[in-house]
């Protein structure tokens, strides 16, 4: 008689285990799938944002002080190109982000940038933003090919 109840029970037990992922998927795995999406898309993001701040930073420190290099002889670069090239630059290769600061330091170049990103799964925040930092140095010399 023992061995019937237990059959009788075992019966009984049937698609529990669908009822728990029934009750587990939108609770837990649905979120942590939306978790991956997003930090996805921060990272490439961020990481798109990082390029365009060092190209902004190399190409404003290519912007040579022609009138110092003429008058002294010193390697300084020309700070309104600077703003001028770093504004555009950052422009054409992520329309999203912003210059926070630069500065020239004589043959120096620091860029301070950030973006905000939407995040589409997001329940906590809407955006995040990204942050990127990139200095650059004019050298004197010619790097020809190799």
């Amino acid at each position: 008689m023992a061995k019937s109840q237990a059959i009788a029970v075992r019966c009984n037990e049937r698609g529990q285990v669908l009822a728990f992922f029934a009750l587990a998927l939108p609770v837990v795995l649905l979120p942590v799938a939306a978790y991956a999406v997003d930090a996805t898309i921060v990272a490439a993001r961020e990481a798109g944002l990082q390029a365009a701040t060092a190209q902004a930073a190399e190409t404003a420190a290519q912007q040579l002080n022609i009138g110092a290099l003429r008058s002294s002889g010193a390697l300084v670069l020309d700070a309104a190109a600077v703003r001028l090239v770093t504004d555009q630059t950052l422009v054409e290769d992520e329309p999203g982000a912003t210059v926070d600061w630069y500065t020239v330091t004589g043959d120096e170049v620091t860029v301070v940038t950030h973006e905000s990103v939407m995040l589409p799964f997001s329940v906590f925040t809407g955006s995040v933003t990204v942050h990127a930092h990139a200095t650059a140095r004019l050298v004197a010399g010619y790097d020809g090919p190799a």
